[in-house]
Formats: C-alpha cells, structure tokens, sequence
C-alpha cells in the first residue's frame, strides 16, 4: 500500500516536470514566433517576454502584436498557454493533495496500530487472570502436563 502511494507521488512529480518542460518549450516557441512575425520585436528577448505576458494573459501592454499573422499567433499561444499553465497548476494541486492524503492515512494507521495495541495488552491482562483464577496445576502455553522426558 505505502509503495503504491510512493509510485502514484513519483509518477505525479514526473508530470509536473513534463508539464513544465512543455511549458517551456511552448513559451521558447512562441517567443521565436512573435521574433520572426512581429517588425517591432528586435530582439529574442523581446519575443520571450510577449510570449510569456501573452501565454499568462497578462498582457502589460508594452510590446503588443500588430500584424495580423502575429495576432494570430498570440491566439495560439493564450490558448496553449492556457493550457500547459493549467497543467503545471493541476500537477501541482495533485501533489499537495496527495501528501496531505498520504499524511491523513499514516496518522488513522498509527491510531489503530495503537488501538490494536491496547486491545493485545488488554487480552493479555485477562489471559494472564485466567490462568491465575485456575492455578498452577493447570497446563500453561510453555509447559504442557503430558510431554514425557525421554533419555
């Protein structure tokens, strides 16, 4: 049970890295993207910052596209942007979600291992009574009456 939640963890992880990286590789896109589209982009750098304020929809306002194709563009890129940013959020909401799980399970498991615990202590006391109530003739557990000694 613990390994699974341990491997549902890792494979969560790894899909927030994955999100991430195409994340990434979608704002590295978008930015070569409005540089080669856009006549007042001059510079790489320019492009990576329009793609990023238009794939988080912030959109400052200092650089904008004006051509059509880089309109155009800039609509691909909200909706891709939206959706890898929503993926990265999702991935992330997953892991804390499943650590405060994990934690909730590991904590209702120790009250019953502690529960359990006190139930074998308590059956132990009244096993320990009935053979005190029934005396020393009687067989116990580590010394059965009818074992004979053989040489």
């Amino acid at each position: 049970m613990k390994r699974s939640r341990q491997r549902r963890l890792h494979i969560m992880r790894r899909g927030l890295w994955y999100s991430l990286a195409l994340c990434l590789w979608i704002l590295l896109i978008g930015g070569v993207g409005f540089w080669l589209l856009e006549p007042g982009i001059d510079t790489l750098q320019d492009g990576l910052w329009l793609a990023f304020t238009t794939a988080a929809t912030v959109g400052y306002g200092d650089m904008v596209p004006r051509t059509p194709a880089g309109r155009a563009f800039a609509v691909l890129v909200v909706l891709l942007g939206l959706a890898v940013l929503s993926l990265v959020t999702a991935s992330l909401a997953a892991i804390f979600v499943e650590q405060e799980v994990q934690d909730e399970v590991v904590a209702e498991e120790m009250q019953i291992e502690h529960e359990l615990m006190r139930e074998i202590r308590a059956l132990r006391a009244q096993v320990q009574s009935l053979q005190d109530r029934m005396g020393p003739s009687s067989p116990t557990p580590d010394k059965p009456q009818n074992q004979q000694v053989r040489p």
